[in-house]
């Protein structure tokens, strides 16, 4: 397909329509030209895609086109691996139907109260995103009816089997219809995900998509160099002479996350961390204080970046280069939200050029060189 199609060459409703120019969202990404026209033909898709490529709305928009607002059953169900996904997706598409009247959409997640749960699903939702665990357990207590569901998506299958949860797939498998809609959304394909589509989805279509700098639009990247020692020095410095307050400083690992969250603190920055190790109550009132625009600077791993989405974010600092490739651009996407724009910088010593080198050429991006 051509880069130049529009939203509105894909035939969508008036009511999504006006959503996404709400958003200030103009052109299809990559993954939601491939994937749209193909799941609103009611065919099932299994997409090699990496994470910040705007997989969402490519699976969100079919589902919304669709919906019987009437029908008190469930139609959608979307399964992700982990809370903040699911509260990230649960508020996009929330978004994305800010005009369709009488759409409701709930989010299933271990760490929050059953009885809340479960009166929101007593509404009627027609779209319910889960995590598997809540999601098994409470159809066990037959609380959620998943029998009639037109649609499932499998967002970030390969971090779902990563952690284990390949028995609650195949249980979504058996409790649901037969003839439903597969959508499955993997950043790679390792053999238990090819298990599970000749399984399944033995008439999917394909999409392959490279991860594009096109697709981060209004993104401006650099690379710094600078030694090992001097990252911390280099965030602060960028940060004054940018004038930049709401950032996200990437680490790759739970120690770097603590240690640079305590200097930022210590150099007189208002910061906070999130990584694995910090209980879900904790990191969503953490979150609740970044919206609020309570503190400048969140310190993060990349685990529990995945649920990060505030539109505000005005640049992004890779203090660790990204092990993955698909990661580089993951981090990225969390700036540039709702058609504004971002600064991304990858604080690069010499060790790490070569990593720095391999994304370029895998992402073929242009990151400029930045002098402090």
């Amino acid at each position: 397909m051509s880069e130049e199609i529009t939203f509105a060459d894909l035939d969508l409703s008036p009511e999504v329509m006006d959503s996404l120019k709400k958003m200030g969202v103009k052109r299809p990404t990559t993954i939601q030209q491939k994937a749209i026209p193909l799941m609103m033909d009611n065919i099932s898709v299994i997409a090699k895609a990496p994470t910040g490529t705007g997989k969402t709305f490519a699976f969100g928009i079919p589902i919304l086109e669709y919906l019987n607002l009437d029908s008190k059953f469930v139609q959608a169900l979307i399964l992700c691996p982990t809370r903040e996904l699911a509260l990230q997706i649960t508020t996009e598409l929330k978004s994305l139907a800010k005009y369709i009247k009488g759409f409701r959409v709930t989010a299933l997640i271990g760490g929050q109260s059953m009885r809340l749960q479960t009166e929101r699903v007593q509404k009627n939702p027609q779209v319910i995103v889960a995590t598997p665990g809540r999601l098994i357990d409470m159809v066990g207590r037959k609380l959620v009816d998943i029998s009639q569901i037109y649609t499932l998506v499998l967002d970030e299958a390969d971090e779902m089997l990563k952690m284990g949860f390949i028995n609650d797939i195949r249980k979504v498998m058996a409790l649901t219809p037969k003839d439903k809609q597969i959508a499955l959304f993997s950043a790679t394909m390792p053999r238990e995900i090819q298990n599970i589509t000749w399984e399944f989805m033995s008439d999917a279509a394909e999409i392959d998509v490279m991860p594009k700098a096109e697709d981060h639009p209004d993104i401006d990247q650099y690379i710094v160099e600078c030694p090992e020692k001097d990252k911390l020095s280099a965030i602060i410095r960028i940060m004054a002479k940018e004038d930049l307050r709401k950032t996200i400083v990437f680490c790759n690992t739970k120690n770097t996350t603590s240690k640079v969250g305590e200097m930022l603190t210590h150099a007189g920055v208002s910061a906070r961390v999130l990584h694995g190790d910090i209980g879900q109550g904790t990191r969503n009132k953490v979150m609740d204080q970044y919206r609020a625009d309570k503190f400048d600077v969140l310190v993060a791993t990349d685990v529990v970046a995945r649920g990060i989405d505030v539109d505000d974010i005005e640049a992004i600092f890779n203090y660790d280069i990204p092990k993955e490739n698909e990661l580089y651009l993951h981090r990225i996407g969390r700036t540039a939200r709702a058609g504004k724009s971002g600064k991304a910088f990858s604080l690069v010593a010499y060790l790490d050029r070569p990593r720095m080198e391999e994304i370029i050429r895998y992402t073929k991006t242009d990151p400029k060189p930045y002098e402090i």
